[in-house]
C-alpha cells in the first residue's frame, strides 16, 4: 500500500447492509457479471464486520479497520494509524499519523469526497454529519438515500461530476456508501410490494440493480490512472434468521460480510 499511496487512486465503496450469503449465491449464479470480473477468481471474500451497524461499522473502517479475514489470524491490515504496539502494522502497511484514514490521505495529498447514503451520511443533524464531516468534500440528497428506488444511479451520476471536476494530476479518494440494500429494498424486486416488505429475495434484487450500475462508476474511477478498488459490506443483516429481523445485533448473518480489493487499470 505504501506504493499505491500516492501513485493510484483510491475507492471504497461499501454496499451497506450486503449480506455475504446473498452476495456468494448471486456471484456463483452468475446474477453479478459486472462485479464478478473483477473479483479475485470471481469470488467473494469472507470476512468479519468491524461492527453490527452503519455508525460503528465505518468509525472502525475509516480508523484503518477494514473487515477481517474470517480465518485465525493476526492479519496484516492495509492502512492503520501510527499505534505502539499494533500486531496488524506490518511493513506493506499504509502508516498515518492522523486519527482516520480520510485525514491520512489527504496530508499525502489526496482530494477526499464523501457521496452518502444511507442516514448516518445525510449531514440534516448533528450525527449525520460527523461521518461526511471528515471529508474535505461531502454530497448527500434525498435521491441518494434509502427510500430512493434509483439510490445507486444518483450516487453514481454525481460521482461522475466530481471525477471530471478534478484536476487530472490530483490524486482522488472517493467514498461511496451505497444505500439501495438498506431497508427498504422492497421496490427493486419486479412483483414486491409495500405491504409484503423486504425479504432475502428483494435484498437479493437490490445487489443486482447495484451490479448493473457499477460498470458506470468503475470506469469514472479509471478513467484518470489506475484506481486501488475496495468493496466490501459494512454489516449483514437479518430476515427473520432465527427469529431476528434487521441489525445492531450479534447475528451470524450481521457479523459476515462479504470483502474484495484489486485493481481498476486505466481506461485510456
Amino acid at each position: 500500500m505504501n506504493e499505491v499511496v500516492g501513485r493510484d487512486d483510491i475507492l471504497l465503496l461499501t454496499l451497506d447492509t450486503l449480506r455475504y450469503d446473498v452476495a456468494v449465491e448471486l456471484a456463483a449464479a452468475g446474477r453479478l457479471p459486472n462485479l464478478a470480473r473483477h473479483l479475485p477468481g470471481g469470488r467473494w471474500e469472507e470476512r468479519h464486520a468491524p461492527g453490527s451497524f452503519t455508525y460503528a461499522s465505518h468509525q472502525a473502517m475509516f480508523a484503518g479497520f477494514l473487515p477481517t479475514p474470517a480465518t485465525p489470524g493476526p492479519h496484516p491490515r492495509l492502512f492503520a494509524a501510527r499505534f505502539a504496539g499494533s500486531e496488524t502494522t506490518a511493513g506493506r502497511t499504509f502508516v498515518f499519523d492522523t486519527p482516520d484514514l480520510v485525514s491520512g490521505l489527504a496530508a499525502a495529498g489526496y482530494r477526499t469526497v464523501c457521496v452518502g447514503g444511507v442516514g448516518f451520511f445525510n449531514k440534516q443533524g448533528a450525527l449525520g454529519s460527523v461521518l461526511p464531516g471528515m471529508f474535505q468534500e461531502s454530497h448527500w440528497e434525498p435521491e441518494f438515500g434509502v427510500a430512493s428506488p434509483t439510490s445507486f444511479e444518483a450516487q453514481v451520476e454525481r460521482a461522475e461530476r466530481v471525477i471530471a471536476g478534478l484536476p487530472r494530476e490530483e490524486r482522488l479518494f472517493l467514498f461511496v456508501n451505497a444505500a439501495a440494500l438498506h431497508q427498504p429494498n422492497w421496490f427493486h424486486l419486479p412483483g414486491a410490494t409495500r405491504e409484503a416488505g423486504d425479504s432475502r429475495e428483494t435484498h437479493a434484487a437490490a445487489l443486482e440493480y447495484i451490479d448493473r450500475h457499477l460498470p458506470r462508476l468503475f470506469a469514472a474511477m479509471s478513467s484518470r490512472r489506475r484506481c486501488f478498488a475496495v468493496v466490501c459490506s459494512d454489516h449483514g443483516t437479518t430476515y427473520g434468521d432465527d427469529g431476528y429481523t434487521g441489525h445492531r445485533l450479534g447475528h451470524e448473518a450481521v457479523w459476515t460480510v462479504p470483502y474484495a480489493h484489486f485493481f481498476l487499470e486505466p481506461s485510456a
